[in-house]
């Protein structure tokens, strides 16, 4: 490796962070260079920067790129160009997430292909980590538009973010029914930010931005296209513990979603319909495939294992399964006195501040749950 082609370690960590960030928008604004072909970029030039500097013969030396894509990188990735989308961005209030940078979910690091950048309006919190996404049929039933709503309702009291990608139906259902419960949703759009799609959704995604956040991996001005779609989809799911799917028909882009999922290694659930519905023939061919077939918020919530990491939803507080967020008060006050380590039962008694046998009967209903789990010697640990 020359030090014509790569800035060295020191210049790397003296770079003006705004030069870094043009750097990186110069690369997602060209045609051509999805998340894949930017890690291979990456693995050959180690920062945006190299990649930028290399020569046309140079590029082509990487898988996927060829003489075409090699001269698009040189005439679309330009830094005016990269300039002027930054300040569209900024001035529509927007923030740029950059992957492998602070403020990018930790969720989508752990896909195959993560966005390279993630356009974000409103705020994206730690607690979003505890989401689920809600997707189906745009051409929903009654039965389909009141399912969303009131499982997404009950999703955001347990305290969960519903996401979903604010099309027509089932998306709206589910963005409505959160926002409705007092709770934080996300929509992954499949457009840039400059444009709401459907345009009747102006007004929804005005409430999600206030309460929650509109993400995308599209340039701000990006108008409708087809192809776009099945692509955001994976961001929906990469977003989520687990996805479910109402009213899917065979047809539905909804199953690309499942599809991602199970790439992903998230949870699929599928709300059962009517058999001689062809609404629901989708869902029920994953339900025949293995899917878990869900009534309730409950059968979410229990089904979904560990998180990856404890999600610290308060400074008392912090979530390590989602059936956590089942629990009374108490239960989840006492839970939050064992740790991972050892305990002695008598620490929990004494810390907990009430009476002895409510924190022993407490305990019993927290190993019931197999939330906790009792050891010789009168000790307690959480799993």
């Amino acid at each position: 490796m020359t030090k014509e082609l790569f800035p060295s370690d020191a210049e790397v960590s003296n770079a003006d962070p705004e030069q870094q960030l043009l750097d990186v928008l110069r690369l997602n604004l060209v045609p051509g260079i999805g998340p894949r072909t930017y890690q291979m970029l990456l693995e050959r030039f180690e920062t945006p920067a190299g990649i930028l500097a290399a020569r046309i013969p140079q590029l082509q030396e990487v898988p996927n790129v060829g003489p075409k894509l090699a001269m698009s990188l040189i005439t679309h990735g330009t830094e005016a160009a990269a300039r002027e989308e930054l300040e569209i961005a900024r001035a529509a209030g927007v923030t740029l997430l950059v992957r492998d940078l602070e403020g990018y979910p930790s969720a989508l690091t752990r896909i195959p292909d993560p966005p390279t950048v993630l356009y974000c309006l409103g705020t994206l919190l730690p607690s979003d980590q505890l989401a689920v996404a809600i997707v189906g049929s745009r051409h929903c039933t009654a039965y389909g538009r009141q399912t969303a709503f009131r499982l997404a309702s009950e999703l955001a009291r347990a305290g969960v973010t519903v996401v979903s990608g604010l099309a027509r139906g089932i998306d709206a259902e589910a963005h409505k029914g959160a926002l409705e419960a007092g709770g934080r949703t996300i929509a992954v759009c499949a457009t840039g930010l400059n444009t709401v799609y459907p345009p009747e959704h102006v007004e929804l995604a005005k409430s999600v931005r206030d309460n929650g956040c509109l993400l995308t991996e599209a340039p701000m001005n990006q108008q409708p296209k087809s192809g776009l779609f099945p692509q955001r989809n994976r961001i929906i799911s990469g977003l989520s513990m687990g996805v479910i799917l109402i009213e899917a028909g065979r047809a539905s882009g909804a199953l690309h979603t499942a599809r991602h999922a199970m790439e992903q290694n998230r949870e699929v659930f599928a709300v059962p319909g009517r058999i001689d519905s062809e609404a629901s023939f989708g869902c029920l061919d994953l339900i025949r495939d293995g899917a878990t077939l869900i009534r309730n918020v409950d059968d979410v919530l229990s089904t979904l294992g560990p998180l990856v990491a404890p999600v610290q939803r308060t400074p008392a507080e912090s979530v390590h399964r989602a059936a956590e967020l089942q629990l009374s008060d108490q239960q989840r006050m006492i839970l939050n006195l064992v740790t991972t380590e050892p305990i002695p039962v008598d620490d929990v008694l004494r810390t907990a501040g009430i009476e002895a046998s409510r924190v022993l009967s407490t305990l019993t209903i927290l190993e019931m749950k197999r939330l906790v789990r009792r050891l010789p010697g009168n000790f307690v640990q959480r799993y």
